[in-house]
């Protein structure tokens, strides 16, 4: 998945631990795309990837706009955003409270 990001060109990845803060997940990646087409082009790459790693069908929300893309695959949870609107929400800052996210790119 994180090659898919990369590959995608996804921007400011990070990842957030969230063992022991939420019963959904156990780690939330956090990136950005340049423009809701770059958004929409990384989520079918993330997609695609989860798809042909065997992990089944992941459940996604957020394409017909391309915004903020949701895609949950069980145990990751990846938010794709566009820069404006990942700066409105800024949900590294409402999970990372405790101890700063890893940033995994520029």
């Amino acid at each position: 998945m994180l090659e898919a990001l990369d590959d995608g060109k996804a921007e400011d990845v990070v990842s957030i631990d969230l063992s022991g803060k939420s019963a959904l997940a156990d780690t939330m990646i956090v990136a950005s795309g340049r423009s809701d087409r770059h958004v929409g082009a990384v989520a079918d790459r993330v997609i695609r990837a989860l798809k042909d790693g065997g992990f089944g069908r992941a459940s996604v929300e957020g394409l017909e706009t391309c915004d903020w893309v949701l895609i949950d695959a069980g145990d990751v949870v990846v938010h794709l955003f566009r820069p404006e609107v990942r700066a409105f929400y800024n949900l590294e800052k409402m999970w990372s409270d405790e101890a700063p996210a890893e940033r995994l790119n520029g």
